[in-house]
């Protein structure tokens, strides 16, 4: 194991699969934006990353380095306000949408956003997924808490799809 990585693995009983939950320790923003970084070459169209954390856990941190990662030239904006972000070749390599949940209220608008129909050709990244309870089974599950000097604890819940693909 690399230093600051710890993995464990426990059976998750309601899908039947095991789960592999992968601890990450992320110093500062930068270590933030290489974690996002090693996750664009993993990722696949149809795919669901869910970032969940207090607000300033560095959950835009990751994105942002995935999408740079994926050729977005320039910073990528918080879709708080937007809601969905979408990015689509020649700007980035595959199309991604960028959402976050967190000015959602009903879980019944999510529906009306399309997001599990552009599945079929986009990459998803959520924000704020406690606001969808139950929906994407599947996702690659980051959830980020801030230690006490400050440094991000990333755990990540990996589904089966993304056990051979984790990049750490």
């Amino acid at each position: 194991h690399r230093a600051g990585v710890r993995a464990r693995r426990r059976h998750a009983r309601h899908d039947r699969a095991a789960t592999t939950v992968r601890e990450v320790l992320l110093p500062d923003p930068a270590a933030s934006e290489a974690f996002g970084a090693s996750l664009a070459p993993l990722l696949r169209a149809g795919d669901v990353v869910t970032l969940q954390g207090e607000l300033g856990a560095g959950k835009t941190s990751i994105a942002r380095g995935l999408l740079a990662a994926l050729g977005l030239a320039g910073e990528a904006p918080s879709p708080s306000f937007a809601i969905v972000q979408p990015y689509a070749p020649p700007e980035v390599a595959m199309p991604v949408l960028h959402v976050d949940l967190y000015r959602i209220d009903d879980p019944a608008e999510i529906e009306e956003l399309g997001l599990d129909d552009a599945r079929y050709d986009s990459a998803l990244l959520i924000e704020w997924p406690e606001r969808a309870p139950g929906r994407w089974p599947d996702a690659l599950r980051l959830a980020l808490t801030t230690q006490a000097d400050g440094a991000r604890r990333l755990t990540a819940t990996l589904p089966p799809a993304w056990e051979r693909r984790w990049p750490i």
